[in-house]
């Protein structure tokens, strides 16, 4: 008895300890089990300055706020944000039209995606405008360089366009992109393979493309190419009730004074014969310019305002001289002054006490 008497008893025992360690583990896979099933809490970061993908202007703190504030938004509904696109007017002339795009993180891609004919930007196109990259391009990838180059690698459906385009198609996507602050040019690759030429009518872009290449350029009969330089202004358009402004690549006297050349050749208007207007009185003239931390005050005679009771430049004249002068690096704004007027109004009577920047115009217009 004694030999056996033990043996049931300690049998019983370690049954019971491997049954408590058993539930044990099976209660801790458990909880396991239900932490990994939790979904995290949705966590919005800023982009990555160091990735490949361009980021829009502005600063880190502004760029963050705006982000909050996209989050905030987002949380009743889809956010948007407003991307300035080079689309084709009715009279085929490239032009910037903002539109709201939903939030994302690739900016440039996404700018590129929604300037693809019959492609997700077809509903958000204004009246008289229509995209430039031929139907079905996809974008296979973007690689931001040290220099400010972005090569743009895209599919072989972007060879379907027309000789006539070309140019339009370059300066389309030049400009979009070069809107982010470290783009300062662009490189064409498609389906992996560098461009040295526009596959149809033989562009040579084996440099890379930038803004100094123009947009819509207009070179006069007369004009002394060897002897001029170009500088791009913005004359008004419009379609139906829609004003929106073009620019335009014309040609000034080498080494003149560049505010005083630009401001020139806004006053002396757009090409005979074109679709755009010229928003500015004959006489208008320019006294003086003056840049200090980027505000850029300009002084004319008082040609430049129109209406007899109460005298006002024009929203169209103030839009020309603003996203003209504000196109230079070193202009961030502009400020009106007019000889003998001692507050200039605008079209709604309100006075220019603070200096206008292309902001300011965006919001005005709804470009």
């Amino acid at each position: 008895m004694k030999k056996y008497g033990y043996k049931p008893f300690i049998l019983m025992a370690l049954l019971l300890l491997s049954t408590g360690l058993l539930t044990g583990c099976l209660f801790e896979g458990e909880q396991s089990l239900e932490k990994m099933d939790t979904p995290e809490e949705a966590v919005t970061s800023t982009p990555d300055p160091s990735s490949d993908e361009p980021q829009p202007e502005g600063d880190g703190e502004e760029a963050e706020k705006g982000t909050d504030a996209e989050n905030a938004e987002g949380e009743a509904t889809s956010a948007t944000v407003s991307r300035e696109l080079y689309l084709m007017d009715a009279n085929g002339m490239v032009a910037p039209q903002t539109l709201e795009l939903p939030a994302s993180e690739e900016v440039a891609t996404q700018a590129l995606e929604y300037m693809v004919k019959d492609g997700p930007v077809t509903n958000l196109l204004p009246n008289g405008f229509e995209a430039v990259l031929p139907a079905g391009t996809e974008i296979l990838g973007l690689n931001a360089q040290e220099d400010g180059t972005l090569v743009v690698d895209v599919s072989e459906e972007f060879k379907n366009y027309e000789a006539k385009d070309e140019e339009k198609i370059l300066q389309a996507m030049t400009y979009t992109l070069t809107q982010f602050d470290n783009v300062k040019r662009i490189k064409l690759w498609i389906n992996g393979h560098e461009q040295a030429v526009m596959p149809v009518d033989g562009t040579p872009i084996s440099k890379g493309v930038s803004r100094s290449d123009g947009i819509n350029h207009h070179v006069g009969v007369q004009t002394d190419i060897m002897n001029s330089e170009a500088v791009t202004v913005y004359f008004p358009a419009q379609n139906g009730e829609q004003v929106y402004h073009v620019p335009v690549t014309t040609r000034v006297e080498k080494g003149s004074d560049e505010y005083a050349s630009m401001v020139q050749a806004l006053l002396e208007g757009p090409e005979v014969g074109s679709a755009l207007m010229n928003p500015f009185h004959e006489g208008a003239e320019m006294i003086n310019s003056k840049l200090k931390n980027g505000v850029l005050s300009v002084s004319f005679n008082e040609n430049i305002l129109t209406g007899a009771d109460e005298p006002s430049l024009s929203d169209a004249a103030l839009a020309s001289l603003v996203m003209s002068l504000t196109d230079l690096t070193d202009v961030e704004s502009v400020e009106v002054h007019v000889d003998g007027t001692e507050q200039v109004m605008n079209e709604a009577g309100q006075p220019l006490a603070e200096p206008v920047s292309r902001q300011d115009i965006n919001g005005a217009e709804g470009l």
